[in-house]
């Protein structure tokens, strides 16, 4: 004979199943807080490769793995690790995207930057020796640090002069200082 059960206990048992449900719907982004499928969506796009728009496609992953580390998707050994790893591929991106237009574009603003122009022509006007580098006198004829001849070139001939301390040419003869 089979025992009947008390009145209640149906529906005692159900409310019961379905409170544990809800709590463990409640519960589970405290015990899983989602960094799993993070992870795994960013280590798939790791692999695949950088993403085929130009500098947009990882300063957009760096964008992204930083609201991830902000709503805590993302733990903090592995923000760091994809962080650096997205900075790298940003950067190449960026330093790719300089080498064309932006280089053109820059080197404009720079022609008309005043400032920078003034720049450019006193460098032009410094004297530079090719062993020592760029000398700091304006005036110089020779280095101060080896004593090379600056022009590097006789002005009658056009002959190298690369003998520390010449005042002649070695070819025509010519004076290279005039006094």
């Amino acid at each position: 004979m089979i025992a009947a059960l008390p009145d209640g206990v149906i529906p005692l048992a159900v409310g019961t199943v379905l409170a544990l449900g809800g709590l463990s719907l409640v519960l589970s982004p405290l015990v899983n807080d989602g960094t799993d499928n993070a992870i795994k969506t960013i280590k798939r796009r790791l692999s695949d490769g950088p993403e085929p728009e130009a500098a947009d496609g990882a300063v957009a992953a760096l964008r992204e793995i930083e609201f991830d580390r902000e709503t805590g998707k993302l733990s903090d050994s592995d923000y760091a690790e994809l962080k650096t790893r997205y900075t790298r591929a940003a950067l190449e991106e960026l330093r790719a995207a300089e080498g064309s237009a932006s280089a053109a574009a820059a080197t404009a603003v720079l022609d008309a930057d005043p400032v920078e122009a003034a720049i450019r022509r006193a460098a032009a006007q410094q004297k530079s020796c090719p062993d020592c580098g760029p000398r700091g006198e304006p005036d110089a004829t020779y280095c101060s640090n080896c004593g090379r001849f600056l022009p590097g070139a006789c002005g009658g001939c056009g002959a190298s002069v690369t003998e520390p301390g010449s005042a002649y040419c070695v070819s025509c003869g010519d004076p290279l200082i005039e006094s």
